[in-house]
């Protein structure tokens, strides 16, 4: 398919059957992806370079789709090339742990990743230097802004120019106020932020691109509160910067090494963030075991073979109620009456 028979152009949202394509000639056509496509197994994501033939000036249908450079399942997008994860420094009290946590999902995409923090103005230079050092540290070089009073923000457009940019952290933060700061024409509900908890009310609904004046796309990214680590168990190390700095410097004697109690680790120590790693690897490790049992759906069955030679099998005695729980599952159930008990009060 050639330019000269479809015109060029990106998605930029997708809804049920259609798809919103801004061609690169300046207007959108709302258009269909054919039937060929679908039987075979081409998906439209946002973000996608698609050829696209126009049936008239508002509608469309969806040619081909051109090669990716990236593709994310959650939020499920094209050609993202970046996630700059916002954060709030005050309103809400920026907290370590849940910070590292989607600082570990947003590393685990190998995308480019850039660290913002919002509300600068509540707190004093030498805080911000704290701050500063701290996530250094880590390894990180944070962005400090704020949207009330416009300070770093054409540092923030310098970085987002000519790119496509997920947004991504927890509600409450400023995350669509710089983004109706960044593109001034258009209208997102802003959600108000919870007196008790101090966590925003989520109002986006949908993955959908937004463009920049000054060139380049924002993504918006729904649902992405509090994120799910599903990377494994043995990759997990390579998601916290300092953590790999030390693998990198050296190997454990063990090939397999979890960098829990292995002797002659050379990841584990005294560096900050070693005990959220240790409880993230935990979470981790008692997902894995369910869905090895799960995988596992003979190991509820026994067979037995009779007189006659025939293999018979039956089902084995459910023995578990007799067993130990383990201390690693008993911590979680321990973590989430301890999630659950805050989410009762405030839904009261």
């Amino acid at each position: 398919m050639s330019e000269s028979d479809a015109k060029l152009g990106t998605v930029m949202a997708v809804q049920a059957n259609f798809y919103q394509v801004r061609l690169d000639e300046g207007h959108t056509l709302l258009c269909t992806r054919p039937t060929r496509l679908k039987k075979i197994g081409q998906s439209v994501l946002v973000g996608d370079r698609t050829y696209v033939k126009s049936a008239n000036a508002e509608r469309g249908a969806i040619a081909s789709v051109l090669p990716r450079k990236t593709e994310l399942e959650r939020p499920p997008i094209a050609n993202a090339e970046q996630i700059l994860l916002v954060f709030a420094i005050e309103e809400p009290t920026l907290e370590p742990v849940q910070l590292s946590r989607f600082l570990v999902k947003a590393e685990s995409t190998n995308l480019k990743l850039l660290l913002g923090l919002n509300k600068v103005d509540l707190i004093s230079e030498n805080q911000k230097i704290a701050w500063s050092k701290r996530l250094e540290k880590w390894g990180y070089q944070p962005h400090f802004f704020s949207v009330e009073n416009r300070e770093g923000i054409e540092e923030i457009k310098a970085k987002l120019k000519d790119k496509i940019t997920i947004f991504a952290g927890p509600s409450g933060v400023g995350k669509s106020s710089l983004t109706s700061l960044l593109i001034p024409k258009l209208n997102i509900r802003i959600g108000e932020v919870s007196g008790k908890l101090q966590k925003g009310r989520h109002t986006t609904r949908h993955v959908e691109l937004f463009e920049i004046p000054e060139g380049g796309y924002i993504a918006d990214s729904p649902g992405f509160n509090q994120p799910d680590l599903d990377c494994g168990s043995e990759s997990l190390i390579n998601y916290f910067p300092e953590g790999k700095l030390r693998l990198n410097q050296g190997s454990c004697k063990f090939n397999n090494c979890l960098h829990q109690e292995e002797p002659e680790c050379i990841v584990k120590g005294d560096w900050e963030r070693y005990p959220y790693y240790l409880r993230f690897l935990d979470e981790i490790l008692v997902k894995e075991e369910k869905n090895a049992q799960n995988r596992d759906p003979e190991s509820n069955v026994k067979k037995m073979v009779k007189n006659s030679g025939e293999i018979q099998e039956e089902p084995k005695l459910n023995t578990k109620k007799y067993r130990r729980t383990s201390r690693r599952l008993s911590h979680q159930k321990l973590e989430d009456l301890y999630h659950n008990q805050f989410l009762d009060e405030d839904q009261e």
